[in-house]
């Protein structure tokens, strides 16, 4: 689902719920001038990755990957890895420790 938000006379909060008005969550979009704009929308749009005033814009240390329907982990950058890990922590006893 892909949804194209032009309308100069729509407020920023109209913009924001229309952008999550939807199942999918992959990715955003935000051209504007003003960084108050920018960091606000970007704070409040629920998408896995928002690009301002660039698109589709993607290095192999920023992790990708969506919200909502969309949203099945991260790839690329450290995030990508912790769908292969697992914590386990091993406890042992240290005999004649000074803390003992």
């Amino acid at each position: 689902e892909f949804k194209y938000i032009y309308d100069m006379n729509r407020t920023i909060e109209e913009a924001i719920k229309s952008a999550n008005n939807t199942k999918y969550g992959l990715a955003a979009g935000i051209v504007t001038k003003n960084l108050d704009t920018a960091n606000t929308m970007s704070r409040s749009i629920r998408a896995g990755i928002v690009w301002i005033n660039c698109y589709f814009t993607v290095g192999s240390d920023v992790p990708f990957g969506g919200y909502k329907m969309s949203g099945f982990g991260r790839d690329l950058g450290l995030q990508a890895l912790h769908k292969y890990l697992q914590v386990k922590s091993v406890v042992t006893p240290i005999h004649n420790s000074p803390w003992l």
